[in-house]
């Protein structure tokens, strides 16, 4: 293939080899696979090498790195019937570590098919002053996949790519390809002494401040807590004391954690237990509830997840919780809201005493401002009018025009 162009593959298991010449002055090189959505990698699991070899999905791993006659190849597997929706490309990119892409004969890539076919094979030349280099990249295409040889260079290395894709430098590299290891020098001050890697500062462990919403400031934006991608779960966790308006004993309430969601292309709905409306993560609406907990005692129970890789796609989404049985009112209700992201702070806030015969709370609201996901403490106890449902009755508040049936869990 010439630079540039493309060939369509088969949506099947591909073998992505990429090779090069190593030896004495050639600059150590490292291949990474980045999975991108709207052009960047979400998060780290996005962004593999030999150090960090399989994606969560399990769709993408790095198998190995092998050297045969001075032939350094790093072999990457790509499922291609497990990669997730949301990600549009993968891109192979290589970076050097002392030295330029000039300095490096024989680099290419080949994608193989599961019978071991070339389906694909670039071989990259013209190479100079560049110390990053995107040597291809499969991309979807009217509901395939194909790959495209892309020989686009870096001269800033691995910030070139950070800036492009959104990848951070802590897997710059810091080791020499991979060679047949010699016998250590004794320690006797003879001799030239064992080359010491780069000291690089250990990563912070520090969890970020948890961010309790009020009435005094009742609204968070996810984005200035660092929760921009990534998997959003919302919990609600509460103890119930016995009161009149309790039909059994507390441990038999049942409460439905719901969500009411707009889309920016219109669309509207709900997500929950009732009619088995459990929704879906990696499709529209990008919303799943994952449990149903009839105590609220645990933590992992019942749970909301919003999927932050499709913030754009909403425009808002109101999280709510109604009373399916074992009361007639959330009075005597002790509960609290967590908004726990994949990536930044958590956000919770508590419920205020119930004195009104409410069957349905709306808890929080997350709207879509310019683009950034705002959440806002809501709090709000309704009462549904005679024959009127919870969800219609948080509907009609909130201005959400869907039309209701009937439905069971």
């Amino acid at each position: 293939m010439s630079k540039g162009s493309n060939t369509p593959v088969p949506t099947t298991v591909l073998r992505l080899e990429t090779t090069r010449r190593a030896g004495p002055g050639t600059p150590a090189t490292e291949i990474a696979a980045l999975l991108l959505t709207s052009g960047r990698v979400r998060s780290d699991a996005d962004h593999l090498t030999r150090d960090h070899p399989a994606h969560p999905s399990g769709a993408v791993r790095h198998e190995e790195t092998r050297r045969d006659d001075g032939l350094a190849t790093d072999v990457f597997t790509v499922d291609l019937t497990r990669v997730e929706d949301a990600v549009e490309r993968i891109v192979l990119a290589a970076t050097a570590d002392g030295g330029t892409f000039g300095q490096v004969p024989g680099l290419g890539v080949r994608v193989t098919g599961p019978d071991g076919e070339t389906v694909a094979h670039y071989d990259n030349t013209g190479a100079s002053v560049e110390t990053a280099l995107v040597l291809g990249e499969l991309y979807r295409r009217q509901g395939g996949w194909k790959f495209r040889a892309v020989g686009q260079g870096y001269g800033s290395g691995l910030e070139g790519l950070a800036q492009e894709y959104g990848v951070t430098a802590r897997r710059e590299i810091r080791r020499p390809e991979p060679v047949t290891p010699e016998p250590r020098q004794p320690a006797t001050g003879l001799g030239r002494p064992e080359p010491q890697l780069p000291h690089t500062a250990p990563e912070s462990t520090a969890q970020p401040a948890k961010v309790t919403l009020t009435k005094a400031a009742p609204a968070v934006s996810l984005a200035k807590q660092g929760a921009t991608s990534g998997a959003l779960r919302v919990n609600l966790n509460w103890r119930m004391r016995e009161t009149r308006w309790t039909k059994g004993p507390a441990r038999d309430l049942d409460l439905d954690l719901c969500a009411l969601y707009e889309l920016t292309d219109g669309r509207k709905g709900v997500v929950q237990a009732l009619g088995n409306a459990f929704g879906t993560l990696h499709r529209p609406p990008y919303i799943h509830l994952d449990g149903d907990d009839r105590t609220g005692a645990s933590a992992d129970g019942e749970n909301l997840t919003v999927n932050l890789d499709h913030a754009a796609d909403f425009r808002r989404i109101l999280v709510f919780v109604t009373i399916y049985e074992g009361a007639t009112s959330f009075a005597g209700l002790n509960a609290t809201v967590t908004l726990r992201p994949q990536h930044g702070a958590p956000v919770d806030f508590s419920l205020d005493e119930c004195a009104v015969p409410s069957t349905v709370c709306a808890l929080a609201l997350l709207t879509n401002e310019g683009g950034d996901l705002v959440v806002r403490r809501e709090a709000r106890y309704l009462v549904p009018e005679r024959g009127m449902s919870p969800q219609r009755t948080v509907d009609r508040a909130y201005g959400w025009g869907m039309n209701w049936t009937p439905g069971r869990k």
